[in-house]
Protein backbone atom coordinates (compact mmCIF):
# COMPACT_ATOMS: atom_id res chain seq x y z
CA UNK A 1 0.00 0.00 0.00
CA UNK A 2 3.25 1.92 1.08
CA UNK A 3 4.02 1.99 -2.69
CA UNK A 4 0.69 2.22 -4.17
CA UNK A 5 0.49 5.84 -2.11
CA UNK A 6 3.55 6.71 -3.62
CA UNK A 7 2.51 6.56 -7.30
CA UNK A 8 -0.27 8.77 -6.75
CA UNK A 9 1.32 11.94 -6.23
CA UNK A 10 4.21 10.20 -9.07
CA UNK A 11 0.75 9.82 -11.70
CA UNK A 12 -0.98 13.46 -11.08
CA UNK A 13 2.53 14.93 -12.06
CA UNK A 14 2.43 13.22 -15.11
CA UNK A 15 -0.79 14.08 -15.86
CA UNK A 16 -0.56 17.51 -15.24
CA UNK A 17 3.55 17.80 -16.79
CA UNK A 18 2.24 18.86 -20.60
CA UNK A 19 0.87 22.48 -18.88
CA UNK A 20 4.37 23.53 -18.03
CA UNK A 21 6.52 22.24 -20.86
CA UNK A 22 6.62 24.02 -24.70
CA UNK A 23 5.82 22.17 -28.13
CA UNK A 24 9.43 20.57 -28.27
CA UNK A 25 9.89 19.88 -24.65
CA UNK A 26 6.47 17.86 -25.11
CA UNK A 27 7.88 15.95 -28.55
CA UNK A 28 11.22 15.29 -26.78
CA UNK A 29 9.23 13.87 -23.75
CA UNK A 30 7.12 11.56 -26.17
CA UNK A 31 10.18 9.79 -27.46
CA UNK A 32 11.71 9.12 -24.07
CA UNK A 33 8.43 6.78 -23.33
CA UNK A 34 8.67 5.38 -26.39
CA UNK A 35 12.08 4.25 -25.50
CA UNK A 36 11.15 3.91 -21.40
CA UNK A 37 8.95 0.89 -23.47
CA UNK A 38 11.65 -0.40 -25.45
CA UNK A 39 14.10 -0.62 -22.44
CA UNK A 40 11.09 -2.18 -20.60
CA UNK A 41 11.31 -4.93 -22.78
CA UNK A 42 15.00 -5.43 -23.07
CA UNK A 43 14.56 -5.51 -19.29
CA UNK A 44 12.42 -8.30 -19.38
CA UNK A 45 14.62 -10.30 -21.31
CA UNK A 46 18.29 -9.70 -20.40
CA UNK A 47 17.48 -8.69 -16.88
CA UNK A 48 15.24 -10.68 -15.96
CA UNK A 49 15.00 -13.62 -18.14
CA UNK A 50 18.83 -13.59 -18.70
CA UNK A 51 19.01 -13.69 -22.81
CA UNK A 52 21.36 -11.83 -24.54
CA UNK A 53 19.41 -9.71 -26.75
CA UNK A 54 20.43 -7.26 -29.27
CA UNK A 55 18.02 -6.95 -31.63
CA UNK A 56 15.59 -4.85 -29.54
CA UNK A 57 15.73 -2.11 -31.65
CA UNK A 58 14.71 -4.33 -35.09
CA UNK A 59 11.32 -5.16 -33.11
CA UNK A 60 10.82 -1.29 -32.69
CA UNK A 61 11.40 -1.09 -36.06
CA UNK A 62 9.31 -4.24 -37.34
CA UNK A 63 6.39 -2.58 -35.43
CA UNK A 64 6.82 0.63 -36.64
CA UNK A 65 7.29 -0.18 -40.45
CA UNK A 66 4.41 -2.48 -40.22
CA UNK A 67 1.91 0.04 -39.38
CA UNK A 68 4.04 2.30 -41.23
CA UNK A 69 3.13 -0.10 -44.17
CA UNK A 70 -0.04 -1.32 -43.78
CA UNK A 71 -1.61 2.16 -43.49
CA UNK A 72 0.71 3.76 -46.81
CA UNK A 73 0.24 0.70 -48.87
CA UNK A 74 -2.35 -1.53 -48.31
CA UNK A 75 -4.51 1.31 -46.60
CA UNK A 76 -5.57 -0.04 -43.27
CA UNK A 77 -6.60 2.40 -40.50
CA UNK A 78 -3.73 3.15 -38.07
CA UNK A 79 -5.28 1.00 -35.07
CA UNK A 80 -5.75 -1.92 -37.07
CA UNK A 81 -2.66 -1.83 -38.36
CA UNK A 82 -1.16 -1.16 -34.79
CA UNK A 83 -2.93 -4.33 -33.79
CA UNK A 84 -1.56 -6.39 -36.95
CA UNK A 85 1.85 -4.60 -36.19
CA UNK A 86 2.00 -6.19 -32.84
CA UNK A 87 1.45 -9.50 -34.39
CA UNK A 88 4.01 -8.86 -36.76
CA UNK A 89 6.68 -8.12 -33.68
CA UNK A 90 5.55 -11.23 -31.88
CA UNK A 91 5.74 -13.62 -34.89
CA UNK A 92 9.44 -11.69 -35.28
CA UNK A 93 10.36 -12.18 -31.36
CA UNK A 94 9.35 -16.09 -31.96
CA UNK A 95 11.72 -15.98 -34.72
CA UNK A 96 14.53 -13.98 -33.24
CA UNK A 97 13.93 -16.52 -29.79
CA UNK A 98 14.58 -19.61 -31.76
CA UNK A 99 18.67 -19.09 -31.58
CA UNK A 100 18.35 -18.98 -27.51
CA UNK A 101 17.18 -22.65 -27.54
CA UNK A 102 20.22 -23.52 -28.71
CA UNK A 103 22.95 -21.52 -27.90
CA UNK A 104 23.57 -18.83 -24.97
CA UNK A 105 26.09 -16.50 -23.97
CA UNK A 106 28.14 -14.39 -26.44
CA UNK A 107 27.10 -16.64 -29.00
CA UNK A 108 23.37 -15.24 -29.21
CA UNK A 109 24.18 -11.80 -28.36
CA UNK A 110 25.91 -12.46 -31.89
CA UNK A 111 23.11 -13.75 -33.68
CA UNK A 112 20.83 -11.49 -32.35
CA UNK A 113 23.09 -8.58 -33.66
CA UNK A 114 23.26 -9.82 -37.07
CA UNK A 115 19.45 -10.41 -37.00
CA UNK A 116 18.93 -6.40 -36.12
CA UNK A 117 21.56 -5.90 -38.88
CA UNK A 118 19.75 -8.62 -41.49
CA UNK A 119 16.60 -6.07 -40.68
CA UNK A 120 18.33 -2.47 -40.87
CA UNK A 121 19.64 -3.92 -44.50
CA UNK A 122 16.14 -5.02 -45.61
CA UNK A 123 14.57 -1.48 -44.83
CA UNK A 124 17.33 0.58 -46.36
CA UNK A 125 16.97 -1.44 -49.52
CA UNK A 126 13.82 -2.80 -49.76
CA UNK A 127 11.18 -1.07 -52.39
CA UNK A 128 7.76 -1.72 -50.12
CA UNK A 129 9.54 -0.11 -47.22
CA UNK A 130 10.63 2.67 -48.32
CA UNK A 131 14.13 2.25 -49.34
CA UNK A 132 16.54 5.05 -48.06
CA UNK A 133 14.15 7.46 -47.83
CA UNK A 134 11.40 6.08 -45.49
CA UNK A 135 7.79 5.67 -45.08
CA UNK A 136 6.12 9.07 -44.89
CA UNK A 137 2.25 10.32 -44.21
CA UNK A 138 1.44 7.99 -42.19
CA UNK A 139 -2.05 8.90 -41.42
CA UNK A 140 -2.55 11.08 -38.36
CA UNK A 141 -4.57 8.40 -35.44
CA UNK A 142 -8.15 9.02 -34.40
CA UNK A 143 -9.20 8.15 -31.44
CA UNK A 144 -12.78 8.31 -30.21
CA UNK A 145 -13.24 10.82 -32.71
CA UNK A 146 -10.58 13.14 -31.79
CA UNK A 147 -6.87 13.57 -34.24
CA UNK A 148 -4.35 12.65 -32.03
CA UNK A 149 -2.51 15.34 -34.27
CA UNK A 150 -0.75 17.36 -31.53
CA UNK A 151 2.20 15.75 -29.66
CA UNK A 152 0.33 17.15 -26.13
CA UNK A 153 -2.69 14.89 -27.19
CA UNK A 154 -0.71 12.06 -28.55
CA UNK A 155 1.56 12.13 -24.81
CA UNK A 156 -1.55 10.88 -22.83
CA UNK A 157 -2.13 8.08 -25.24
CA UNK A 158 1.31 7.40 -24.60
CA UNK A 159 1.02 7.41 -20.68
CA UNK A 160 -1.91 5.33 -20.50
CA UNK A 161 -0.28 2.94 -22.90
CA UNK A 162 2.82 3.40 -20.93
CA UNK A 163 1.23 2.98 -17.15
CA UNK A 164 -0.07 -0.39 -18.70
CA UNK A 165 2.72 -2.02 -20.03
CA UNK A 166 5.09 -0.95 -17.02
CA UNK A 167 2.20 -2.09 -14.80
CA UNK A 168 2.01 -5.65 -16.41
CA UNK A 169 5.99 -5.82 -16.72
CA UNK A 170 6.19 -5.74 -13.13
CA UNK A 171 2.90 -7.90 -12.37
CA UNK A 172 4.88 -10.44 -14.80
CA UNK A 173 7.98 -10.01 -12.77
CA UNK A 174 7.35 -10.58 -9.26
CA UNK A 175 4.81 -13.02 -10.26
CA UNK A 176 5.54 -17.25 -10.39
CA UNK A 177 6.53 -17.03 -14.04
CA UNK A 178 8.90 -14.19 -13.21
CA UNK A 179 10.26 -15.90 -10.79
CA UNK A 180 11.20 -19.17 -12.79
CA UNK A 181 12.42 -16.13 -15.37
CA UNK A 182 14.83 -15.20 -13.19
CA UNK A 183 15.58 -18.67 -11.98
CA UNK A 184 16.28 -19.54 -15.33
CA UNK A 185 18.97 -16.48 -15.45
CA UNK A 186 20.79 -17.82 -12.57
CA UNK A 187 20.81 -21.02 -12.96
CA UNK A 188 19.06 -23.03 -15.67
CA UNK A 189 20.39 -26.12 -14.84
CA UNK A 190 18.34 -26.08 -11.15
CA UNK A 191 15.53 -24.40 -12.05
CA UNK A 192 14.50 -27.64 -15.02
CA UNK A 193 15.67 -29.82 -11.97
CA UNK A 194 12.85 -27.59 -10.46
CA UNK A 195 9.91 -27.75 -13.25
CA UNK A 196 10.58 -25.07 -14.97
CA UNK A 197 10.52 -25.19 -19.20
CA UNK A 198 13.81 -23.80 -19.85
CA UNK A 199 13.20 -23.98 -23.98
CA UNK A 200 9.13 -22.18 -23.59
CA UNK A 201 10.56 -19.72 -20.77
CA UNK A 202 13.65 -18.24 -23.26
CA UNK A 203 11.16 -18.41 -26.10
CA UNK A 204 8.76 -16.49 -23.75
CA UNK A 205 11.02 -13.85 -23.06
CA UNK A 206 11.98 -12.98 -26.47
CA UNK A 207 7.73 -12.80 -26.97
CA UNK A 208 7.43 -10.61 -24.24
CA UNK A 209 10.75 -8.68 -26.02
CA UNK A 210 9.06 -8.60 -29.66
CA UNK A 211 5.57 -7.17 -27.85
CA UNK A 212 7.35 -4.41 -26.12
CA UNK A 213 8.77 -3.37 -28.92
CA UNK A 214 6.60 -3.27 -31.43
CA UNK A 215 4.68 -1.34 -29.19
CA UNK A 216 7.16 1.02 -29.18
CA UNK A 217 7.09 0.83 -32.92
CA UNK A 218 3.56 1.52 -33.05
CA UNK A 219 3.41 4.64 -30.87
CA UNK A 220 6.78 5.88 -32.55
CA UNK A 221 4.76 5.77 -35.97
CA UNK A 222 2.08 7.46 -34.65
CA UNK A 223 3.91 10.25 -33.12
CA UNK A 224 6.40 10.95 -35.75
CA UNK A 225 4.16 9.92 -38.54
CA UNK A 226 7.56 8.68 -40.46
CA UNK A 227 9.66 5.95 -40.24
CA UNK A 228 13.16 5.58 -42.02
CA UNK A 229 16.52 3.26 -41.32
CA UNK A 230 18.14 5.68 -39.23
CA UNK A 231 15.81 5.31 -36.62
CA UNK A 232 16.43 2.22 -35.81
CA UNK A 233 19.96 1.55 -36.61
CA UNK A 234 22.96 -0.01 -33.96
CA UNK A 235 23.52 3.30 -32.60
CA UNK A 236 20.46 3.40 -30.84
CA UNK A 237 20.36 -0.26 -30.32
CA UNK A 238 23.65 0.36 -28.30
CA UNK A 239 22.41 4.13 -26.54
CA UNK A 240 19.06 1.89 -25.71
CA UNK A 241 21.13 -1.40 -24.07
CA UNK A 242 23.12 1.76 -22.27
CA UNK A 243 19.66 3.10 -20.79
CA UNK A 244 19.42 -0.70 -19.46
CA UNK A 245 22.49 -0.83 -18.20
CA UNK A 246 22.81 2.04 -16.65
CA UNK A 247 19.19 2.32 -14.99
CA UNK A 248 19.48 -1.28 -13.35
CA UNK A 249 19.03 -4.35 -16.51
CA UNK A 250 17.17 -6.64 -13.56
CA UNK A 251 14.54 -3.60 -12.26
CA UNK A 252 11.93 -3.20 -14.40
CA UNK A 253 11.71 0.72 -12.82
CA UNK A 254 15.53 1.26 -12.67
CA UNK A 255 15.44 0.08 -17.02
CA UNK A 256 12.50 3.07 -16.91
CA UNK A 257 14.39 5.55 -15.02
CA UNK A 258 17.64 4.67 -17.28
CA UNK A 259 15.44 5.14 -20.32
CA UNK A 260 14.11 8.54 -19.33
CA UNK A 261 17.06 9.74 -18.04
CA UNK A 262 19.44 8.92 -20.72
CA UNK A 263 16.93 10.06 -22.97
CA UNK A 264 16.92 13.58 -21.62
CA UNK A 265 20.58 13.93 -21.59
CA UNK A 266 21.21 13.12 -25.31
CA UNK A 267 18.59 15.75 -26.23
CA UNK A 268 20.81 17.70 -23.48
CA UNK A 269 24.05 16.97 -25.33
CA UNK A 270 22.93 17.33 -28.88
CA UNK A 271 25.25 19.91 -29.49
CA UNK A 272 28.27 17.73 -28.44
CA UNK A 273 27.46 14.74 -30.00
CA UNK A 274 30.56 12.62 -30.49
CA UNK A 275 31.67 13.30 -26.60
CA UNK A 276 28.17 12.37 -25.54
CA UNK A 277 29.08 8.94 -27.41
CA UNK A 278 31.93 8.29 -25.24
CA UNK A 279 30.61 9.93 -22.53
CA UNK A 280 28.05 7.20 -22.40
CA UNK A 281 30.60 4.38 -22.53
CA UNK A 282 32.00 6.12 -20.28
CA UNK A 283 29.02 5.52 -17.63
CA UNK A 284 28.33 2.51 -19.07
CA UNK A 285 31.86 0.95 -18.07
CA UNK A 286 32.01 2.62 -14.90
CA UNK A 287 28.50 1.05 -13.93
CA UNK A 288 29.26 -2.23 -14.85
CA UNK A 289 32.42 -2.11 -12.76
CA UNK A 290 31.09 -0.12 -9.61
CA UNK A 291 27.34 -0.50 -9.88
CA UNK A 292 26.65 -4.14 -11.68
CA UNK A 293 23.12 -3.22 -10.35
CA UNK A 294 22.47 -0.18 -11.90
CA UNK A 295 20.99 2.73 -10.48
CA UNK A 296 18.46 0.87 -9.08
CA UNK A 297 20.54 -1.05 -7.06
CA UNK A 298 23.20 1.10 -5.78
CA UNK A 299 20.48 1.25 -2.26
CA UNK A 300 20.76 -1.93 -1.68
CA UNK A 301 24.92 -1.45 -2.33
CA UNK A 302 24.52 1.13 0.65
CA UNK A 303 22.71 -1.01 3.20
CA UNK A 304 25.18 -3.73 2.74
CA UNK A 305 27.83 -1.24 3.00
CA UNK A 306 26.40 -0.05 5.99
CA UNK A 307 25.91 -3.60 7.28
CA UNK A 308 29.67 -4.42 7.18
CA UNK A 309 30.18 -1.94 10.02
CA UNK A 310 27.10 -3.02 12.66
CA UNK A 311 27.46 -6.11 14.79
CA UNK A 312 25.51 -9.01 13.32
CA UNK A 313 23.00 -10.66 15.10
CA UNK A 314 23.24 -14.48 15.68
CA UNK A 315 22.19 -16.92 13.69
CA UNK A 316 20.21 -19.75 14.54
CA UNK A 317 18.27 -22.85 13.22
CA UNK A 318 14.94 -23.60 14.49
CA UNK A 319 13.93 -27.25 14.50
CA UNK A 320 12.63 -29.72 12.75
CA UNK A 321 9.13 -30.52 12.86
CA UNK A 322 8.84 -34.28 11.40
CA UNK A 323 6.41 -34.81 8.69
CA UNK A 324 3.28 -37.40 9.85
CA UNK A 325 3.87 -40.86 8.91
CA UNK A 326 2.14 -42.60 5.88
CA UNK A 327 1.37 -46.30 5.41
CA UNK A 328 3.60 -48.01 2.50
CA UNK A 329 1.77 -47.74 -0.55
CA UNK A 330 2.25 -51.53 -2.13
CA UNK A 331 6.18 -52.77 -2.60
CA UNK A 332 6.62 -51.33 -6.16
CA UNK A 333 9.66 -50.10 -7.86
CA UNK A 334 10.27 -46.90 -8.16
CA UNK A 335 13.06 -46.28 -9.72
CA UNK A 336 14.97 -48.81 -11.99
CA UNK A 337 17.86 -48.18 -13.95
CA UNK A 338 19.02 -51.10 -16.59
CA UNK A 339 22.26 -51.63 -18.27
CA UNK A 340 23.19 -47.51 -18.13
CA UNK A 341 26.54 -46.75 -19.70
CA UNK A 342 27.26 -43.17 -20.39
CA UNK A 343 30.54 -42.71 -22.47
CA UNK A 344 31.96 -39.08 -22.80
CA UNK A 345 34.58 -39.54 -25.90
CA UNK A 346 36.86 -42.31 -24.61
CA UNK A 347 36.30 -42.25 -21.06
CA UNK A 348 33.51 -44.74 -19.66
CA UNK A 349 32.34 -43.15 -16.62
CA UNK A 350 29.49 -45.62 -16.32
CA UNK A 351 29.41 -48.87 -17.44
CA UNK A 352 26.17 -51.16 -17.00
CA UNK A 353 24.87 -50.36 -14.03
CA UNK A 354 21.46 -51.28 -13.01
CA UNK A 355 19.61 -50.70 -9.83
CA UNK A 356 16.46 -50.95 -8.27
CA UNK A 357 14.63 -49.26 -6.08
CA UNK A 358 11.19 -50.10 -3.95
CA UNK A 359 8.91 -47.76 -3.06
CA UNK A 360 9.54 -46.67 0.61
CA UNK A 361 13.28 -47.28 0.93
CA UNK A 362 16.23 -45.31 1.79
CA UNK A 363 19.10 -46.09 -0.86
CA UNK A 364 23.07 -45.71 -0.43
CA UNK A 365 24.91 -45.05 -3.76
CA UNK A 366 28.96 -45.07 -2.48
CA UNK A 367 31.97 -45.27 -3.85
CA UNK A 368 35.26 -43.69 -4.39
CA UNK A 369 35.74 -40.32 -6.24
CA UNK A 370 35.23 -41.00 -10.09
CA UNK A 371 33.22 -43.90 -9.78
CA UNK A 372 30.20 -42.46 -11.22
CA UNK A 373 27.81 -41.53 -8.64
CA UNK A 374 26.89 -38.29 -9.68
CA UNK A 375 26.89 -38.71 -13.25
CA UNK A 376 24.59 -42.01 -12.43
CA UNK A 377 22.50 -39.17 -10.53
CA UNK A 378 22.36 -36.61 -13.79
CA UNK A 379 20.90 -39.66 -15.75
CA UNK A 380 18.07 -40.40 -13.77
CA UNK A 381 17.23 -36.58 -13.58
CA UNK A 382 17.55 -35.73 -16.95
CA UNK A 383 20.76 -33.83 -17.39
CA UNK A 384 22.46 -36.61 -19.53
CA UNK A 385 20.90 -38.91 -22.26
CA UNK A 386 22.91 -42.27 -21.74
CA UNK A 387 24.79 -44.00 -24.22
CA UNK A 388 23.16 -47.01 -23.58
CA UNK A 389 20.37 -48.14 -21.08
CA UNK A 390 17.24 -47.23 -19.57
CA UNK A 391 15.33 -45.30 -16.92
CA UNK A 392 12.23 -45.95 -15.62
CA UNK A 393 10.78 -44.23 -12.74
CA UNK A 394 7.18 -45.83 -11.49
CA UNK A 395 7.64 -48.01 -14.28
CA UNK A 396 7.29 -45.43 -17.24
CA UNK A 397 10.50 -45.12 -19.03
CA UNK A 398 12.14 -41.73 -19.26
CA UNK A 399 15.14 -42.39 -20.50
CA UNK A 400 16.83 -38.91 -21.92
CA UNK A 401 13.82 -37.04 -20.76
CA UNK A 402 14.23 -33.46 -19.90
CA UNK A 403 14.49 -32.41 -16.44
CA UNK A 404 11.46 -30.41 -16.23
CA UNK A 405 10.12 -33.68 -17.25
CA UNK A 406 11.55 -35.93 -15.28
CA UNK A 407 10.23 -33.05 -12.30
CA UNK A 408 6.97 -32.91 -13.12
CA UNK A 409 6.91 -37.27 -12.88
CA UNK A 410 7.77 -36.63 -9.36
CA UNK A 411 11.69 -36.36 -9.53
CA UNK A 412 13.55 -33.81 -7.06
CA UNK A 413 17.06 -33.58 -6.15
CA UNK A 414 19.99 -31.50 -4.73
CA UNK A 415 23.52 -31.12 -5.86
CA UNK A 416 26.65 -31.96 -4.83
CA UNK A 417 27.67 -28.01 -5.64
CA UNK A 418 25.05 -26.00 -3.70
CA UNK A 419 22.74 -24.88 -6.57
CA UNK A 420 20.40 -22.14 -4.80
CA UNK A 421 19.45 -19.04 -6.54
CA UNK A 422 21.45 -16.65 -5.66
CA UNK A 423 19.62 -13.62 -6.17
CA UNK A 424 16.57 -15.10 -4.46
CA UNK A 425 15.65 -14.99 -1.29
CA UNK A 426 14.89 -18.41 0.56
CA UNK A 427 11.38 -17.49 0.59
CA UNK A 428 11.49 -17.24 -3.03
CA UNK A 429 13.49 -20.58 -3.37
CA UNK A 430 11.08 -22.37 -1.97
CA UNK A 431 8.54 -20.83 -4.08
CA UNK A 432 9.95 -22.04 -7.04
CA UNK A 433 9.88 -25.73 -6.06
CA UNK A 434 5.88 -25.23 -4.69
CA UNK A 435 5.12 -23.62 -8.57
CA UNK A 436 3.78 -26.89 -10.38
CA UNK A 437 2.50 -24.79 -13.41
CA UNK A 438 3.49 -25.37 -17.00
CA UNK A 439 4.52 -22.71 -19.09
CA UNK A 440 1.70 -22.86 -21.33
CA UNK A 441 -0.02 -21.42 -18.20
CA UNK A 442 0.92 -18.26 -19.16
CA UNK A 443 -2.14 -17.14 -21.23
CA UNK A 444 -3.71 -16.39 -17.75
CA UNK A 445 -1.45 -13.62 -16.93
CA UNK A 446 -3.14 -11.66 -19.91
CA UNK A 447 -6.46 -12.98 -19.78
CA UNK A 448 -7.16 -13.62 -16.11
CA UNK A 449 -4.67 -12.46 -13.98
CA UNK A 450 -7.14 -12.35 -10.87
CA UNK A 451 -6.49 -16.30 -10.83
CA UNK A 452 -2.69 -15.83 -10.65
CA UNK A 453 -3.02 -13.49 -7.97
CA UNK A 454 -5.35 -16.52 -5.96
CA UNK A 455 -2.20 -18.88 -6.70
CA UNK A 456 -0.13 -16.91 -5.67
CA UNK A 457 -1.18 -16.56 -2.28
CA UNK A 458 -2.20 -20.27 -2.23
CA UNK A 459 1.51 -20.61 -2.59
CA UNK A 460 2.60 -17.82 -0.33
CA UNK A 461 0.22 -20.14 2.33
CA UNK A 462 1.92 -23.40 1.44
CA UNK A 463 5.47 -21.73 1.83
CA UNK A 464 5.23 -20.47 5.02
CA UNK A 465 4.34 -24.02 5.92
CA UNK A 466 7.41 -25.14 4.72
CA UNK A 467 9.58 -22.86 5.84
CA UNK A 468 8.23 -23.31 9.36
CA UNK A 469 8.40 -26.98 9.38
CA UNK A 470 12.29 -26.69 8.66
CA UNK A 471 12.92 -24.25 11.17
CA UNK A 472 13.72 -21.35 8.60
CA UNK A 473 11.53 -18.65 9.65
CA UNK A 474 14.53 -16.62 10.34
CA UNK A 475 16.15 -16.83 7.20
CA UNK A 476 12.77 -16.27 5.17
CA UNK A 477 14.02 -13.04 3.07
CA UNK A 478 18.24 -13.98 3.58
CA UNK A 479 20.22 -13.94 0.40
CA UNK A 480 21.13 -17.87 0.84
CA UNK A 481 24.72 -17.04 0.31
CA UNK A 482 24.49 -14.90 3.33
CA UNK A 483 24.35 -17.89 5.34
CA UNK A 484 26.07 -20.71 6.79
CA UNK A 485 27.05 -23.97 4.59
CA UNK A 486 24.46 -26.00 6.70
CA UNK A 487 21.42 -24.13 6.71
CA UNK A 488 21.59 -23.51 3.33
CA UNK A 489 21.68 -27.64 2.66
CA UNK A 490 18.85 -27.33 4.54
CA UNK A 491 16.92 -25.12 2.40
CA UNK A 492 18.26 -27.21 -0.78
CA UNK A 493 16.62 -30.25 0.67
CA UNK A 494 13.01 -28.17 1.88
CA UNK A 495 12.97 -26.67 -1.51
CA UNK A 496 13.18 -30.14 -3.36
CA UNK A 497 10.72 -31.47 -0.81
CA UNK A 498 8.44 -28.62 -1.89
CA UNK A 499 7.80 -30.09 -5.11
CA UNK A 500 5.86 -32.75 -3.13
CA UNK A 501 7.90 -35.58 -5.14
CA UNK A 502 8.00 -39.52 -4.91
CA UNK A 503 11.70 -39.88 -5.52
CA UNK A 504 14.55 -37.28 -3.89
CA UNK A 505 17.60 -37.75 -4.98
CA UNK A 506 20.20 -36.18 -2.44
CA UNK A 507 23.80 -36.08 -3.86
CA UNK A 508 26.21 -35.53 -0.43
CA UNK A 509 23.50 -33.90 1.51
CA UNK A 510 26.33 -34.00 4.84
CA UNK A 511 29.81 -32.53 2.83
CA UNK A 512 31.16 -29.88 5.07
CA UNK A 513 28.78 -30.72 7.89
CA UNK A 514 29.66 -30.93 11.92
CA UNK A 515 28.74 -34.24 13.58
CA UNK A 516 25.19 -32.47 14.95
CA UNK A 517 24.26 -31.48 11.40
CA UNK A 518 24.00 -34.44 10.33
CA UNK A 519 22.52 -35.82 13.11
CA UNK A 520 19.79 -33.47 12.07
CA UNK A 521 20.00 -34.25 8.60
CA UNK A 522 19.75 -38.33 9.59
CA UNK A 523 16.58 -36.95 10.97
CA UNK A 524 15.16 -35.24 8.21
CA UNK A 525 15.60 -38.21 5.84
CA UNK A 526 14.32 -40.43 7.93
CA UNK A 527 10.94 -38.62 8.26
CA UNK A 528 11.25 -37.39 4.55
CA UNK A 529 11.12 -41.34 3.80
CA UNK A 530 8.99 -42.10 6.39
CA UNK A 531 5.69 -39.40 4.96
CA UNK A 532 6.07 -41.82 1.59
CA UNK A 533 9.24 -40.35 -0.61
CA UNK A 534 11.68 -42.77 -1.66
CA UNK A 535 15.12 -41.44 -1.10
CA UNK A 536 18.21 -42.26 -3.23
CA UNK A 537 21.26 -40.92 -1.58
CA UNK A 538 25.55 -40.16 -2.32
CA UNK A 539 27.84 -39.55 0.80
CA UNK A 540 30.73 -40.32 1.46
CA UNK A 541 29.79 -40.20 5.29
CA UNK A 542 29.90 -44.08 5.99
CA UNK A 543 29.03 -43.55 9.36
CA UNK A 544 25.32 -42.06 7.96
CA UNK A 545 25.21 -44.12 4.76
CA UNK A 546 25.21 -47.83 7.33
CA UNK A 547 23.30 -46.29 10.28
CA UNK A 548 20.70 -44.98 7.82
CA UNK A 549 20.50 -46.85 4.44
CA UNK A 550 18.04 -49.78 4.08
CA UNK A 551 19.99 -50.98 1.28
CA UNK A 552 23.44 -49.62 -0.38
CA UNK A 553 24.74 -49.97 -3.84
CA UNK A 554 28.38 -49.14 -4.30
CA UNK A 555 29.94 -48.12 -7.58
CA UNK A 556 33.80 -48.47 -8.26
CA UNK A 557 35.02 -47.72 -12.17
CA UNK A 558 31.64 -46.97 -13.10
CA UNK A 559 30.29 -50.37 -12.61
CA UNK A 560 28.21 -52.03 -9.74
CA UNK A 561 30.83 -54.26 -7.20
CA UNK A 562 28.34 -54.74 -4.33
CA UNK A 563 24.39 -54.59 -3.68
CA UNK A 564 23.16 -55.08 -0.52
CA UNK A 565 22.43 -54.05 3.06
CA UNK A 566 24.79 -52.33 4.62
CA UNK A 567 25.83 -55.64 6.67
CA UNK A 568 26.42 -57.49 3.88
CA UNK A 569 28.27 -54.54 1.74
CA UNK A 570 31.04 -53.75 4.82
CA UNK A 571 31.52 -57.54 4.75
CA UNK A 572 32.06 -57.82 0.57
CA UNK A 573 35.73 -58.35 -0.38
CA UNK A 574 35.34 -55.56 -3.45
CA UNK A 575 34.30 -53.03 -1.23
CA UNK A 576 36.93 -53.46 1.35
CA UNK A 577 39.58 -53.46 -1.40
CA UNK A 578 37.86 -50.53 -3.91
CA UNK A 579 36.77 -48.85 -1.03
CA UNK A 580 36.65 -49.12 2.54
CA UNK A 581 39.45 -50.71 3.57
CA UNK A 582 40.28 -52.55 6.63
CA UNK A 583 39.47 -49.98 9.47
CA UNK A 584 36.06 -49.47 7.89
CA UNK A 585 34.77 -53.07 7.50
CA UNK A 586 36.31 -56.19 8.29
CA UNK A 587 35.43 -59.30 7.09
CA UNK A 588 33.61 -60.76 9.36
CA UNK A 589 29.21 -60.58 10.00
CA UNK A 590 29.87 -59.48 13.84
CA UNK A 591 31.98 -56.84 12.62
CA UNK A 592 29.54 -55.80 9.87
CA UNK A 593 26.69 -55.89 12.61
CA UNK A 594 29.11 -53.08 14.55
CA UNK A 595 29.49 -50.70 11.49
CA UNK A 596 25.58 -50.75 11.28
CA UNK A 597 24.69 -49.82 14.09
Amino acid sequence: MKRLAFLVPVAVAAWLLPYGLGGYSMHVLAVAIIFAILAIGLGLTMGVAGQINLAQVAFFGVGAYSVAILCTRAGLGFWTAALLALVVSVLFGVLVGVPALRMQSHYLGIVTLGLALAFTNWVTNATIAGRAEGISDIPVPVLFGLELSSAYLFYYVELVVFALALAFALFVTHSPLGRRLRAMRDDDLAAGALGAEIPLLRMTAFVLSGLYGGLAGVLYAGLIRFVAPESFNIANMFLLLAMVIIGGRASIVGCVIGAIGLAMAREALLDAAAYAQLGYGLVVVLAVVFAPKGLAGLPAQLRALLRRHKPGTPVRLGPFRPFAAVPAAGDSTVLEAEGVTMRFKGLVALDGVSLAVPRGEIRGVVGPNGSGKTTLFNVISGFYTPSAGAVRVDGREVTGAAPYRLSQRGVARTFQNLRLFEDLNVRENILLGLDRTRTSWIWRYAAAPWRVFGYQRDLDRRADEIIDRFGLADFAVAIPRSLPYGIQRRIEIARALAMSPTLLLLDEPAAGMNGEEVRRLAEIVRSIRDSGVTVVIIEHNMGLVMSLCDHVTVLAGGRVIADGTPAEVAIAPAVVQAYLGDSMAAPTESAAEEATR
